[in-house]
């Protein structure tokens, strides 16, 4: 399983991002990774976002497709259902990652590579392990913030991983399949968290490479209040929570 893969699909959640969804797309079709496939998650955006993916995808000759949900319902949930739509299919590897560029897609070659030749189970885009990096114009506040959530994180949980709360992995199609999709209730930035706990409680193994993540050039950011406080009480209701996920038979 390696680059030259014909079975990954990389789901792109989207909300609002019609000037962004062209230039990634773009980025992806570039990569030497043969027979890559978009699936696009938009989330009835109000900008147009969807007609935007649809005209992509009836220009891609069949690399990318749309998954139209009818309501904004939060990061994870939209995961969830693109996750669900390509496990159905034949893929091998998914790969997740922000419409926004934030994400630099010219690392997916190492990602698949990564889980090809060691035994990681899903490999994550870390900013906080050696090489990786954030962007330059990120204020002192922000650093210290995404530092702390990720000490948070794992003084709480465990994870023994540098950046708990990144967004950019390859997961095995195999991987997505043993942590029960259907039963994840996070729908906000907290979903990071909990599918990197879902994957350590059932005894498999997370690889980072590193990663220079940079900061969105259009649209707005959907880090709201609820979203930080869905991801200060997840840790705490993960480790304490009455059903302790068993692992996969």
């Amino acid at each position: 399983m390696t680059s030259s893969s014909r079975n990954v699909v990389v789901v792109l959640p989207t909300y609002n991002e019609r000037d962004n969804l062209p230039r990634i797309v773009g980025a992806l079709g570039d990569l030497d990774v043969a027979g890559l496939h978009v699936l696009v998650v938009d989330d009835n955006s109000p900008d147009g976002t969807g007609d935007v993916a649809d005209k992509l995808a009836l220009e891609s000759a069949g690399k990318v497709s749309v998954l139209h949900r009818r309501e904004k319902d939060g990061l994870g949930r939209a995961y969830v259902a693109g996750f669900e739509q390509t496990l159905a299919g034949d893929a091998e590897v998914v790969i997740q990652m922000d419409a926004d560029l934030s994400h630099p897609v010219e690392v997916i070659p190492v990602m698949l590579e990564t889980l090809a030749s060691t035994d990681a189970d899903v490999v994550l885009g870390s900013r906080y392990v050696a090489g990786g990096s954030v962007a330059g114009d990120w204020g002192w506040h922000r650093r210290a913030l995404s530092a702390w959530a990720n000490f948070y994180v794992d003084m709480i949980l465990r994870l023994g991983v540098k950046d708990a709360t990144a967004g950019f992995k390859a997961w095995k199609a195999d991987t997505l399949r043993r942590i029960d999709l259907p039963s994840v209730r996070s729908s906000g930035y907290a979903f990071q968290v909990e599918m990197n706990y879902r994957v350590v409680q059932r005894g498999m193994r997370i690889a980072e490479v590193p990663i220079r993540f940079e900061e969105r050039t259009e649209g707005v950011s959907k880090m709201t209040f609820t979203v930080q406080a869905e991801s200060a009480l997840l840790p705490w209701k993960l480790r304490f929570g009455r059903r302790p996920l068993r692992p996969h038979r």
